[in-house]
């Protein structure tokens, strides 16, 4: 490990109530169900075992981003931060809506430069947000950072870090991070390079979950 370099685990946080009742939840506040906080205890158990260490944890101060950070930092004695850049969009008058009943709408979230939900955020607001919570962990000292976040800040966010052009949601190329699904990254500070180090979705991942929660 370079002492000058980033090292940056990007995760989603474990299945909340709104995935569990199939809800596009954007900042609509659901808390975790109690398999979202068992994946979260194991993933911290599975860290552990791999002698995996953060030097800082920041999350989203939705529950359950925060909810599943408070689970994995009591863990592995991280320091917690919470940030409102790391939230996931905003997607206005759909949020928390089942997919049924937001099926008019439908094609609203599918307009890069159109509010979703008519007051929410678009994809590109979501993709410059993003890419400025980035910059805010590069303006911290180099080190070992968890990123805890959400499915659709989690694609805006890799187009970022891997030099994709933001496109329309969800026709752009992604990587889906199911519930406790995580990436590592390290920021090379000597050549200004983000590299993708692993992509893993933990075994206890369910098939049939959401694979995001961009909404």
């Amino acid at each position: 490990m370079n002492s000058l370099d980033y090292y940056v685990t990007f995760v989603r946080h474990g299945e909340s109530q709104g995935n569990e009742q199939n809800r596009f939840q954007g900042q609509a506040d659901y808390p975790l169900t109690e398999k979202g906080r068992a994946q979260a205890h194991a993933l911290a158990a599975y860290w552990k075992a791999e002698g995996v260490t953060f030097d800082r944890c920041i999350t989203s101060p939705l529950l359950r981003a925060r909810e599943t950070a408070e689970i994995l930092c009591a863990a592995l004695a991280c320091p917690l931060d919470v940030d409102p850049l790391w939230m996931e969009i905003d997607n206005g008058r759909l949020a928390g809506l089942r997919e049924e009943e937001m099926q008019e709408n439908l094609p609203n979230r599918l307009a890069m430069f159109t509010p979703l939900g008519e007051t929410g955020e678009s994809c590109f607001q979501l993709y410059l947000r993003a890419g400025q919570a980035i910059q805010a962990v590069l303006n911290r000292p180099p080190g070992r950072y968890l990123i805890v976040t959400h499915g659709g800040t989690l694609t805006m966010g890799m187009y970022v870090l891997l030099g994709i052009s933001p496109a329309v949601y969800p026709c752009g190329p992604r990587l889906l991070f199911h519930n406790t699904t995580f990436a590592e990254f390290v920021y090379e500070t000597k050549r200004h390079a983000w590299r993708l180090l692993r992509f893993d979705r933990p075994h206890w991942s369910i098939k049939n979950d959401r694979p995001d929660d961009l909404l």
